[in-house]
């Protein structure tokens, strides 16, 4: 059986990537082939997912600036947000009721409620594998959304205690301790090295927090969750957070294909699904009105409401739950389970063209920006330094270094982070924090003050995104790229980089030519 679902899975996958789709697409037609195959999930499927979900909840925490949720823009959004949808849900479902639809004909108020508060949340999953594919993790509007999913999990965990009443204990004020032991705890895993201890770790600190937080009985998700922003400003959260990527993703097949299994559907629950997909616009509507409100950005407005506009497998864990209580029939977990499907399909292939369609429509959606801006997204550009170098992680550090043998503020430095930005200018580094996928920065750069723009990004689809704005913006200087293997440096060369160099091979040769320098003098 196991085998049977790595195949399903693995030629599913292999299949929608071949047409250019997200590989969790085929996933999710694999579960659903499976379970009209007669196949039935078991213990192990269930583990997968349930590993998965717990490892994606710990990473995130790893990646995740505790102080960002108290933004503004993170927790009202989220809050309004949520407000508004389930107004708005009401009454277009009761609206539906009039028309007398199967399943529609006779919903009363609090299961309508329990319908929209279910459709409220976005996925986790999705949207962070979303993420993760298109490389938009540290992006402003991928922190955004990431911020608003944190809040909405919150939430959602919140409607699990008091929907199954299970308080938590009165041990719970226990993990105040942490805070003490924090000191311990940092020495231990500093202490780890660099090998196979790392990932072993990572899975010791995230499934046993799991298990700490059932204990208490506050859910184990949210604890994974905690204790990776926890562990968040540890200098080796990043490793940690490599180190469980790929089995992280791996688990995450098992939450895919998981889906599939929760129900046979019929015709008609698939049109019922269709019909509540149709609300996704209005989620959509909802974000990008409200971030503008706040005075982001459109272009950040519109990506972060984009990856959002999906439902959440947290609106199948509330059917369920709202199942066993006896508020939805069985068919309705059935119709959300095809929605959160249909759901994740849908925002994947639409965010395929996110950027061209911003591109196409940036005048009506500028039309929507506040003329103010937050003080994060003001941009004071750098006068007299033709060079610039686009993301400030190890190799844009060295490549800054490097220049600025030649002379001081020749070059300076880009990147999306604002807390990176605030050290580097403590270490004296000329950095600023901007958006370089965004087609409005560009415009509101001088561009001609520029001639030579580095890439040090290890993603190259943010290399070929960047390049192409920039030629959008009419850039006429040069542009360096880096690739770590030979097909992708082939690939940014075909699309018009003037120079590319491999990552390894050119790390090989400053090593031999500084290492013969020594035996040279």
């Amino acid at each position: 059986m196991d085998f049977i679902w790595i195949f399903f899975a693995f030629i599913c996958g292999l299949a929608a990537k071949t047409i250019s789709l997200p590989p969790s697409i085929g996933f999710l037609i694999a579960g659903f082939a499976l379970n009209m195959a007669g196949y039935q999930a078991d213990n192990t499927l269930a583990t997968l997912s349930h590993l998965g979900i717990t490892l994606m909840l710990f990473t995130i925490g790893l990646k995740l600036n505790v102080k960002s949720l108290f933004k503004r823009e993170i927790w009202l959004t989220s809050t309004l947000h949520t407000i508004a949808w389930l107004v708005l849900s009401v009454i277009l479902i009761k609206f539906i009721t009039f028309a007398a639809l199967s399943y529609f004909g006779n919903l009363e108020i609090f299961t309508t409620s329990i319908i929209a508060f279910a459709l409220s949340f976005s996925s986790t999953v999705c949207v962070i594998k979303l993420l993760e594919e298109n490389g938009e993790m540290r992006t402003r509007h991928g922190k955004l959304a990431i911020g608003i999913l944190v809040i909405q999990d919150i939430v959602a965990v919140t409607f699990l205690v008091v929907a199954t009443g299970k308080l938590p204990s009165i041990w719970a004020f226990s993990l105040l301790l942490l805070f003490i032991v924090k000191p311990l705890i940092n020495r231990i895993v500093s202490n780890v090295g660099h090998g196979e201890l790392i990932p072993l770790m990572g899975f010791f600190i995230s499934l046993g927090s799991y298990e700490l937080f059932e204990l208490i009985n506050i859910k184990g998700d949210l604890g994974a969750l905690l204790i990776g922003m926890f562990l968040s400003s540890h200098p080796k959260a990043s490793e940690i957070n490599k180190s469980l990527m790929s089995f992280k993703d791996l688990f995450l097949i098992g939450f895919f294909i998981s889906i599939g299994f929760s129900a046979i559907p019929t015709i008609e629950m698939l049109g019922l699904a269709a019909l509540l997909v149709m609300f996704i616009p209005i989620k959509f509507g909802l974000f990008f009105l409200l971030l503008c409100l706040l005075q982001i950005r459109c272009r950040t407005a519109y990506l972060s409401a984009l990856a959002l506009s999906n439902f959440s497998e947290f609106g199948l864990i509330v059917a369920a739950i709202s199942t066993r209580n006896d508020w939805l029939t069985k068919e309705w977990l059935v119709i959300l389970a095809l929605a959160v499907a249909l759901s994740f399909v849908i925002t994947n292939v639409l965010y395929r063209f996110a950027h061209p369609l911003f591109a196409k429509y940036q005048t009506f959606f500028h039309q929507f920006e506040r003329k103010q801006a937050l003080a994060e997204d003001v941009f004071c550009q750098p006068k007299q330094a033709p060079i610039v170098i686009v993301g400030m992680g190890r190799v844009g550090m060295g490549a800054y270094n490097a220049i600025k043998e030649h002379g001081d503020k020749i070059a300076w430095g880009l990147d999306v982070e604002p807390e990176k930005i605030n050290w580097l200018s403590g270490q004296g580094i000329d950095a600023y924090c901007g958006d370089a996928e965004d087609i409005l920065f560009w415009e509101r750069v001088d561009l001609a003050d520029l001639e030579l723009v580095l890439l040090a990004l290890p993603n190259v689809k943010d290399s070929m995104s960047i390049t192409e704005l920039l030629k959008s913006a009419g850039y006429k200087g040069k542009i360096a790229a880096i690739a770590r293997f030979d097909d992708e440096r082939e690939q940014l060369q075909k699309f018009g980089i003037d120079q590319v160099f491999n990552f390894y091979n050119e790390a090989g040769v400053g090593f031999a030519e500084e290492s013969m320098a020594m035996i040279a003098k």
